[in-house]
Protein backbone atom coordinates (compact mmCIF):
# COMPACT_ATOMS: atom_id res chain seq x y z
CA UNK A 1 0.00 0.00 0.00
CA UNK A 2 1.27 3.44 -0.92
CA UNK A 3 1.30 6.11 1.81
CA UNK A 4 -1.07 8.35 -0.18
CA UNK A 5 -3.63 5.52 -0.30
CA UNK A 6 -3.62 5.09 3.46
CA UNK A 7 -7.05 5.46 5.04
CA UNK A 8 -7.34 5.51 8.83
CA UNK A 9 -9.82 3.40 10.72
CA UNK A 10 -12.74 5.64 11.68
CA UNK A 11 -14.52 5.37 15.01
CA UNK A 12 -18.05 6.47 15.84
CA UNK A 13 -16.96 10.04 16.70
CA UNK A 14 -15.25 10.44 13.33
CA UNK A 15 -18.50 9.57 11.57
CA UNK A 16 -20.56 11.73 13.94
CA UNK A 17 -18.70 15.00 13.44
CA UNK A 18 -18.67 14.50 9.67
CA UNK A 19 -22.43 13.99 9.65
CA UNK A 20 -22.93 17.08 11.83
CA UNK A 21 -20.62 19.18 9.65
CA UNK A 22 -22.46 18.15 6.47
CA UNK A 23 -25.86 18.90 8.02
CA UNK A 24 -24.68 22.32 9.25
CA UNK A 25 -23.32 23.34 5.82
CA UNK A 26 -26.46 22.11 4.07
CA UNK A 27 -28.67 23.88 6.63
CA UNK A 28 -26.82 27.21 6.33
CA UNK A 29 -27.04 27.03 2.52
CA UNK A 30 -30.71 26.01 2.41
CA UNK A 31 -32.06 28.19 5.24
CA UNK A 32 -32.62 31.41 3.17
CA UNK A 33 -34.68 29.49 0.57
CA UNK A 34 -36.49 26.97 2.73
CA UNK A 35 -39.48 29.14 3.69
CA UNK A 36 -40.04 30.46 0.17
CA UNK A 37 -39.94 26.97 -1.38
CA UNK A 38 -42.36 25.61 1.24
CA UNK A 39 -44.87 28.33 0.65
CA UNK A 40 -44.62 28.67 -3.14
CA UNK A 41 -43.04 25.57 -4.67
CA UNK A 42 -43.45 22.53 -2.52
CA UNK A 43 -42.41 20.22 -5.33
CA UNK A 44 -39.05 22.04 -5.47
CA UNK A 45 -38.85 21.80 -1.64
CA UNK A 46 -39.27 18.01 -1.81
CA UNK A 47 -36.96 17.66 -4.81
CA UNK A 48 -34.24 19.66 -3.04
CA UNK A 49 -34.37 17.37 0.00
CA UNK A 50 -34.49 14.22 -2.15
CA UNK A 51 -31.47 15.23 -4.25
CA UNK A 52 -29.61 16.30 -1.09
CA UNK A 53 -30.36 12.91 0.54
CA UNK A 54 -29.03 11.11 -2.55
CA UNK A 55 -25.87 13.22 -2.45
CA UNK A 56 -25.56 12.54 1.29
CA UNK A 57 -25.87 8.76 0.75
CA UNK A 58 -23.42 8.72 -2.17
CA UNK A 59 -20.85 10.74 -0.22
CA UNK A 60 -20.81 8.54 2.86
CA UNK A 61 -21.03 5.31 0.87
CA UNK A 62 -18.52 5.78 -1.94
CA UNK A 63 -16.36 8.88 -1.45
CA UNK A 64 -13.33 6.75 -0.52
CA UNK A 65 -13.71 4.14 -3.25
CA UNK A 66 -14.86 6.48 -6.07
CA UNK A 67 -13.82 10.00 -4.98
CA UNK A 68 -13.84 11.63 -8.43
CA UNK A 69 -17.27 10.28 -9.38
CA UNK A 70 -18.82 11.23 -6.03
CA UNK A 71 -17.31 14.73 -6.11
CA UNK A 72 -18.61 15.26 -9.66
CA UNK A 73 -22.09 14.01 -8.78
CA UNK A 74 -22.41 16.14 -5.64
CA UNK A 75 -21.17 19.26 -7.47
CA UNK A 76 -23.71 18.78 -10.23
CA UNK A 77 -26.42 18.02 -7.66
CA UNK A 78 -25.52 21.27 -5.90
CA UNK A 79 -26.63 23.24 -8.97
CA UNK A 80 -30.29 22.31 -8.37
CA UNK A 81 -30.23 21.42 -4.65
CA UNK A 82 -29.08 23.63 -1.78
CA UNK A 83 -29.01 20.66 0.62
CA UNK A 84 -26.35 18.99 -1.54
CA UNK A 85 -23.84 21.69 -0.55
CA UNK A 86 -22.79 19.83 2.61
CA UNK A 87 -22.13 16.47 0.89
CA UNK A 88 -20.36 18.32 -1.94
CA UNK A 89 -17.98 19.99 0.55
CA UNK A 90 -17.18 16.69 2.28
CA UNK A 91 -16.65 14.94 -1.07
CA UNK A 92 -14.26 17.72 -2.13
CA UNK A 93 -12.28 17.41 1.12
CA UNK A 94 -12.08 13.65 0.69
CA UNK A 95 -10.87 14.07 -2.89
CA UNK A 96 -8.23 16.62 -1.84
CA UNK A 97 -6.75 14.23 0.73
CA UNK A 98 -5.41 12.19 -2.20
CA UNK A 99 -3.18 15.18 -3.14
CA UNK A 100 -3.43 14.57 -6.87
CA UNK A 101 -3.56 17.79 -8.85
CA UNK A 102 -4.92 16.13 -11.98
CA UNK A 103 -8.04 15.36 -9.93
CA UNK A 104 -8.16 18.51 -7.79
CA UNK A 105 -7.89 21.17 -10.52
CA UNK A 106 -10.85 19.94 -12.62
CA UNK A 107 -12.99 19.58 -9.50
CA UNK A 108 -12.01 23.06 -8.35
CA UNK A 109 -13.21 24.54 -11.63
CA UNK A 110 -16.39 22.43 -11.52
CA UNK A 111 -17.11 23.42 -7.92
CA UNK A 112 -16.73 27.14 -8.59
CA UNK A 113 -18.92 26.83 -11.70
CA UNK A 114 -21.57 24.82 -9.85
CA UNK A 115 -21.65 27.32 -7.00
CA UNK A 116 -22.08 30.24 -9.43
CA UNK A 117 -24.81 28.38 -11.37
CA UNK A 118 -26.69 27.51 -8.16
CA UNK A 119 -26.59 31.16 -7.09
CA UNK A 120 -28.26 32.05 -10.37
CA UNK A 121 -30.79 29.18 -10.63
CA UNK A 122 -31.83 28.82 -6.98
CA UNK A 123 -32.07 32.50 -6.07
CA UNK A 124 -35.44 33.42 -4.58
CA UNK A 125 -37.22 36.75 -5.13
CA UNK A 126 -36.31 37.99 -1.65
CA UNK A 127 -32.56 37.42 -1.90
CA UNK A 128 -30.10 40.16 -2.96
CA UNK A 129 -28.43 39.75 -6.36
CA UNK A 130 -25.13 37.84 -6.63
CA UNK A 131 -22.06 40.03 -7.05
CA UNK A 132 -18.43 39.40 -7.93
CA UNK A 133 -17.62 39.75 -4.24
CA UNK A 134 -19.94 36.84 -3.51
CA UNK A 135 -18.29 34.73 -6.22
CA UNK A 136 -14.84 35.63 -4.82
CA UNK A 137 -15.92 34.71 -1.30
CA UNK A 138 -17.25 31.36 -2.54
CA UNK A 139 -13.98 30.72 -4.42
CA UNK A 140 -11.92 31.46 -1.31
CA UNK A 141 -14.12 29.15 0.76
CA UNK A 142 -13.67 26.36 -1.81
CA UNK A 143 -9.91 26.96 -1.81
CA UNK A 144 -9.85 26.66 1.99
CA UNK A 145 -11.82 23.42 1.77
CA UNK A 146 -9.28 21.99 -0.70
CA UNK A 147 -6.37 23.21 1.45
CA UNK A 148 -7.88 21.54 4.50
CA UNK A 149 -8.27 18.28 2.57
CA UNK A 150 -4.66 18.41 1.37
CA UNK A 151 -3.48 19.04 4.93
CA UNK A 152 -5.44 16.02 6.16
CA UNK A 153 -3.97 13.98 3.31
CA UNK A 154 -0.42 15.04 4.18
CA UNK A 155 -0.96 13.98 7.79
CA UNK A 156 -2.30 10.64 6.63
CA UNK A 157 0.74 10.16 4.41
CA UNK A 158 3.01 11.01 7.33
CA UNK A 159 1.22 8.56 9.62
CA UNK A 160 1.31 5.87 6.94
CA UNK A 161 5.01 6.49 6.36
CA UNK A 162 5.75 6.30 10.09
CA UNK A 163 3.68 3.14 10.41
CA UNK A 164 5.50 1.61 7.44
CA UNK A 165 8.86 2.51 8.92
CA UNK A 166 7.85 1.02 12.28
CA UNK A 167 6.70 -2.16 10.55
CA UNK A 168 9.93 -2.43 8.57
CA UNK A 169 12.00 -1.71 11.68
CA UNK A 170 10.12 -4.37 13.61
CA UNK A 171 10.59 -6.88 10.79
CA UNK A 172 14.28 -6.00 10.60
CA UNK A 173 14.61 -6.42 14.36
CA UNK A 174 12.90 -9.82 14.17
CA UNK A 175 15.28 -10.75 11.35
CA UNK A 176 18.32 -9.71 13.39
CA UNK A 177 17.05 -11.67 16.39
CA UNK A 178 16.45 -14.70 14.21
CA UNK A 179 19.93 -14.44 12.70
CA UNK A 180 21.41 -14.13 16.19
CA UNK A 181 19.47 -17.19 17.33
CA UNK A 182 20.57 -19.22 14.32
CA UNK A 183 24.16 -18.10 14.80
CA UNK A 184 24.07 -18.97 18.49
CA UNK A 185 22.57 -22.38 17.78
CA UNK A 186 25.27 -23.03 15.17
CA UNK A 187 27.94 -21.94 17.64
CA UNK A 188 26.57 -24.21 20.35
CA UNK A 189 26.25 -27.13 17.92
CA UNK A 190 29.80 -26.58 16.71
CA UNK A 191 31.08 -26.39 20.29
CA UNK A 192 29.22 -29.55 21.29
CA UNK A 193 30.68 -31.37 18.30
CA UNK A 194 34.19 -30.20 19.09
CA UNK A 195 33.90 -31.16 22.74
CA UNK A 196 31.92 -34.38 22.60
CA UNK A 197 33.02 -36.04 19.34
CA UNK A 198 36.52 -36.44 20.72
CA UNK A 199 35.34 -38.21 23.90
CA UNK A 200 32.59 -40.29 22.33
CA UNK A 201 34.86 -41.60 19.58
CA UNK A 202 37.30 -42.81 22.26
CA UNK A 203 34.50 -44.55 24.14
CA UNK A 204 33.26 -46.12 20.89
CA UNK A 205 36.70 -47.42 20.00
CA UNK A 206 37.27 -49.11 23.38
CA UNK A 207 33.73 -50.45 23.50
CA UNK A 208 34.27 -51.95 20.05
CA UNK A 209 37.42 -53.63 21.27
CA UNK A 210 35.50 -55.20 24.16
CA UNK A 211 32.77 -56.39 21.81
CA UNK A 212 34.95 -58.02 19.15
CA UNK A 213 38.01 -59.23 21.01
CA UNK A 214 37.68 -62.34 23.16
CA UNK A 215 41.39 -62.77 23.85
CA UNK A 216 41.67 -59.97 26.42
CA UNK A 217 42.81 -60.83 29.91
CA UNK A 218 40.70 -59.75 32.92
CA UNK A 219 43.22 -57.03 33.63
CA UNK A 220 42.96 -55.65 30.07
CA UNK A 221 39.18 -55.77 30.23
CA UNK A 222 39.27 -53.89 33.52
CA UNK A 223 41.63 -51.24 32.13
CA UNK A 224 39.50 -50.79 29.01
CA UNK A 225 36.31 -50.48 31.08
CA UNK A 226 38.05 -47.94 33.32
CA UNK A 227 39.04 -45.92 30.26
CA UNK A 228 35.44 -45.99 29.01
CA UNK A 229 34.24 -44.84 32.42
CA UNK A 230 36.74 -41.96 32.54
CA UNK A 231 35.94 -40.82 29.00
CA UNK A 232 32.20 -41.01 29.68
CA UNK A 233 32.59 -38.97 32.85
CA UNK A 234 34.63 -36.33 31.01
CA UNK A 235 32.06 -36.26 28.20
CA UNK A 236 29.21 -35.70 30.65
CA UNK A 237 31.15 -32.98 32.45
CA UNK A 238 31.95 -31.14 29.22
CA UNK A 239 28.38 -31.56 28.02
CA UNK A 240 27.10 -29.85 31.17
CA UNK A 241 29.59 -27.02 30.63
CA UNK A 242 28.46 -26.48 27.04
CA UNK A 243 24.77 -26.67 27.90
CA UNK A 244 25.37 -24.10 30.63
CA UNK A 245 25.20 -21.38 27.99
CA UNK A 246 21.54 -22.32 27.40
CA UNK A 247 20.47 -21.61 30.95
CA UNK A 248 18.77 -18.33 31.80
CA UNK A 249 20.07 -18.36 35.36
CA UNK A 250 23.12 -19.72 37.14
CA UNK A 251 23.37 -23.49 37.05
CA UNK A 252 25.62 -26.08 38.60
CA UNK A 253 28.19 -25.39 35.91
CA UNK A 254 29.85 -22.17 34.89
CA UNK A 255 27.93 -20.93 31.80
CA UNK A 256 31.16 -19.75 30.21
CA UNK A 257 33.78 -22.46 30.87
CA UNK A 258 37.44 -21.67 30.12
CA UNK A 259 38.16 -22.30 26.46
CA UNK A 260 40.94 -24.61 25.38
CA UNK A 261 44.09 -22.84 24.18
CA UNK A 262 47.20 -23.80 22.29
CA UNK A 263 48.84 -24.57 25.63
CA UNK A 264 46.49 -27.57 25.91
CA UNK A 265 47.71 -29.10 22.65
CA UNK A 266 50.32 -31.27 24.36
CA UNK A 267 47.76 -32.57 26.84
CA UNK A 268 45.42 -33.35 23.93
CA UNK A 269 48.15 -35.41 22.24
CA UNK A 270 49.08 -37.25 25.43
CA UNK A 271 45.45 -38.02 26.15
CA UNK A 272 45.04 -39.61 22.72
CA UNK A 273 48.26 -41.55 23.18
CA UNK A 274 46.97 -42.92 26.48
CA UNK A 275 43.83 -44.05 24.69
CA UNK A 276 45.95 -46.18 22.33
CA UNK A 277 46.69 -43.90 19.38
CA UNK A 278 50.15 -43.68 17.86
CA UNK A 279 51.01 -40.05 17.17
CA UNK A 280 54.19 -38.48 15.82
CA UNK A 281 54.54 -34.70 16.23
CA UNK A 282 56.96 -32.41 14.41
CA UNK A 283 56.60 -28.80 15.62
CA UNK A 284 58.88 -26.05 14.29
CA UNK A 285 56.83 -23.10 15.61
CA UNK A 286 56.80 -21.37 18.97
CA UNK A 287 53.16 -21.95 19.85
CA UNK A 288 53.40 -20.14 23.19
CA UNK A 289 53.45 -16.79 21.36
CA UNK A 290 50.24 -17.45 19.39
CA UNK A 291 47.36 -15.00 20.01
CA UNK A 292 44.63 -16.63 22.17
CA UNK A 293 41.96 -16.68 19.46
CA UNK A 294 44.37 -18.19 16.93
CA UNK A 295 45.54 -20.72 19.51
CA UNK A 296 42.00 -21.88 20.21
CA UNK A 297 41.38 -22.38 16.50
CA UNK A 298 44.60 -24.39 16.11
CA UNK A 299 43.60 -26.55 19.09
CA UNK A 300 40.16 -27.25 17.59
CA UNK A 301 41.76 -28.13 14.24
CA UNK A 302 44.04 -30.70 15.87
CA UNK A 303 41.21 -32.05 17.99
CA UNK A 304 39.00 -32.58 14.92
CA UNK A 305 41.87 -34.20 13.00
CA UNK A 306 42.61 -36.65 15.83
CA UNK A 307 38.91 -37.40 16.26
CA UNK A 308 38.58 -38.25 12.56
CA UNK A 309 41.72 -40.38 12.68
CA UNK A 310 40.37 -42.33 15.67
CA UNK A 311 37.05 -42.87 13.91
CA UNK A 312 38.37 -44.03 10.56
CA UNK A 313 41.87 -45.40 11.33
CA UNK A 314 42.17 -46.23 15.03
CA UNK A 315 45.20 -48.48 14.65
CA UNK A 316 47.13 -46.30 12.24
CA UNK A 317 49.98 -43.94 12.97
CA UNK A 318 49.04 -40.25 12.84
CA UNK A 319 51.64 -37.71 11.79
CA UNK A 320 51.25 -34.07 12.83
CA UNK A 321 53.48 -31.33 11.47
CA UNK A 322 53.27 -27.71 12.64
CA UNK A 323 55.41 -24.98 11.13
CA UNK A 324 55.48 -21.24 10.55
CA UNK A 325 55.86 -18.07 12.51
CA UNK A 326 54.93 -14.41 12.79
CA UNK A 327 54.21 -12.99 9.34
CA UNK A 328 54.24 -16.39 7.62
CA UNK A 329 51.29 -17.85 9.46
CA UNK A 330 50.82 -21.25 11.07
CA UNK A 331 50.68 -24.31 8.85
CA UNK A 332 49.15 -27.51 10.30
CA UNK A 333 49.37 -30.82 8.46
CA UNK A 334 47.79 -34.00 9.81
CA UNK A 335 48.17 -37.28 7.88
CA UNK A 336 46.82 -40.70 8.78
CA UNK A 337 46.70 -43.85 6.60
CA UNK A 338 43.29 -45.19 5.74
CA UNK A 339 42.39 -48.41 7.50
CA UNK A 340 39.83 -51.04 6.59
CA UNK A 341 39.52 -52.07 10.23
CA UNK A 342 37.96 -48.82 11.40
CA UNK A 343 35.31 -49.01 14.09
CA UNK A 344 31.92 -48.01 12.72
CA UNK A 345 31.11 -44.71 14.40
CA UNK A 346 28.07 -42.61 13.45
CA UNK A 347 29.17 -39.55 11.51
CA UNK A 348 27.72 -36.09 12.03
CA UNK A 349 28.96 -34.78 8.71
CA UNK A 350 29.57 -31.35 10.18
CA UNK A 351 33.00 -31.66 11.79
CA UNK A 352 35.10 -30.53 8.86
CA UNK A 353 32.37 -28.12 7.75
CA UNK A 354 32.39 -26.39 11.13
CA UNK A 355 36.17 -26.47 11.18
CA UNK A 356 36.33 -24.79 7.77
CA UNK A 357 34.00 -22.11 9.10
CA UNK A 358 36.26 -21.46 12.08
CA UNK A 359 39.32 -21.26 9.86
CA UNK A 360 37.59 -18.91 7.41
CA UNK A 361 36.61 -16.56 10.23
CA UNK A 362 40.31 -16.06 10.95
CA UNK A 363 41.13 -15.53 7.27
CA UNK A 364 42.79 -18.92 6.94
CA UNK A 365 42.52 -21.80 4.49
CA UNK A 366 41.63 -25.45 4.92
CA UNK A 367 42.00 -28.34 2.49
CA UNK A 368 41.63 -32.10 2.61
CA UNK A 369 42.69 -34.80 0.22
CA UNK A 370 42.95 -38.57 -0.01
CA UNK A 371 45.99 -39.94 -1.83
CA UNK A 372 48.19 -43.04 -1.57
CA UNK A 373 45.68 -44.59 0.85
CA UNK A 374 46.18 -41.72 3.31
CA UNK A 375 43.97 -38.89 4.43
CA UNK A 376 45.51 -35.45 4.81
CA UNK A 377 44.09 -32.39 6.53
CA UNK A 378 45.92 -29.14 5.95
CA UNK A 379 45.17 -25.83 7.64
CA UNK A 380 46.88 -22.48 7.27
CA UNK A 381 46.13 -19.64 9.70
CA UNK A 382 47.48 -16.09 9.36
CA UNK A 383 49.74 -14.94 12.20
CA UNK A 384 50.36 -11.21 12.19
CA UNK A 385 52.88 -9.58 14.52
Amino acid sequence: MRPEDYQPTLNWWSHTWRVLLVLIISGVTWAPRMEYLWENRRWAFAADILIGAMAFAATFAARRTHPVAVATFTNLAGIVSSTAAGPAALALVSLATRRRWREIVPQLVLTVGSAAASEYLLKTPGEPPTTLVDIGFISVAIGLVIAWGMYVGSRRELLASLRLRATLAEAEQHSRVREAQVGERARIAREMHDVLAHRISTVSMHAGALAFRDDLSPEQVRETAQTIQEMSHLALTELREVLGVLRDGPGDADPEPPQATVLDVQELIEENRRSGMRIDVDCDADLADLPPALGRTLYRCMQEALTNARKHAPASRVRIAISGGVGDGIDLRVVNPLSLAAVAVPESGFGLVGLAERVALHGGKQSTRTADRAFELRVWLPWQG
